[in-house]
């Protein structure tokens, strides 16, 4: 049984400076109708389908260059943070506390809520485009966003709401790994047209391995269909016996990540 996992994290400078791309009228219409094995978070229109880009971040993506740059982790593993309450209802609450407190029991990291003094901080917001997040922290208030939903369902899987946190702590999904042609196949004949950029992985100057490998079950990995055109495999492990794409808990791996990336004993 393979145990393999990499970590794949912010190596961005911090900027404040997004453009939230509007989703499309076709993604929008797919995430009220999901089927059980598709992820509300690869159809909510943002880069890789939930990552919001500072000016900075798309333009070394462009050049592909860039610099580790420790700022973009939460310093001492505190994340500041702010739920707008009035986009979510009850339930929904309480699942993203959930969520929250499941990260704050494996690890070190801790989410605190902001005070009048908090200058970055996560603002945790219930529009109806989908689910995404900046990856690591960036500068002032940054949006992570959870489309309102029944949980266990769209956004509010539980799986769901951890990706999007562990976005927020600073890490890229598994496919971009700079070995994962060793691991996976991309077949982009069944990639949509337009979507291919999703598709893209990353050398070791944008990515940090801590030495763990590629992981299949990690929380952070795309689905097998992800971007598809015609519901046949974009993704194909090349363990044919490997499961990608779960959201129900984070992998031991995934907390390993954590804990390395975090400096947790």
């Amino acid at each position: 049984m393979l145990k393999l996992t990499i970590a794949l994290v912010a190596l961005f400078a911090v900027t404040a400076h997004c453009r939230i791309i509007p989703n499309t009228p076709d993604n929008v219409r797919w995430l009220e109708h999901l089927k059980p094995d598709e992820l509300a978070e690869e159809l909510s229109g943002q880069f890789e389908g939930d990552i919001l880009l500072d000016e900075l971040q798309q333009t070394e993506l462009r050049k592909r260059t860039g610099v580790v740059m420790p700022q973009s982790l939460w310093p001492s593993g505190v994340v500041n943070y702010e739920i707008v309450e009035a986009d979510f209802d009850t339930a929904q609450l309480i699942a993203i506390d959930d969520a929250i407190k499941d990260i704050e029991r494996i690890s070190c990291v801790r989410f605190v809520p902001l005070t009048a003094s908090t200058v970055d901080y996560v603002r945790i917001t219930g529009s109806d485009s989908g689910c995404f997040s900046y990856v690591g922290r960036r500068s002032g208030a940054q949006q992570l966003n959870l489309e309102p939903a029944s949980p266990g369902t769209g956004c509010f899987r539980h799986g769901t709401i951890l990706h999007e946190l562990i976005h927020t702590l600073g890490f890229y999904h598994m496919h971009s790994a700079s070995d994962r042609d060793q691991f996976v196949t991309i077949q982009w004949q069944n990639v949509r047209e337009g979507a291919e950029a999703n598709f893209q992985h990353y050398g070791t100057d944008k990515i940090t391995d801590f030495g763990m490998g590629y992981d299949y079950g990690s929380i952070m990995h795309y689905s097998a269909t992800a971007f598809s055109k015609n519901g046949q495999r974009t993704i194909s492990p090349k363990v044919s016996s490997a499961s990608i794409g779960q959201r129900f808990w984070m992998s031991e791996n995934d907390i390993w990540r954590i804990w390395k990336m975090y400096g947790c004993s």
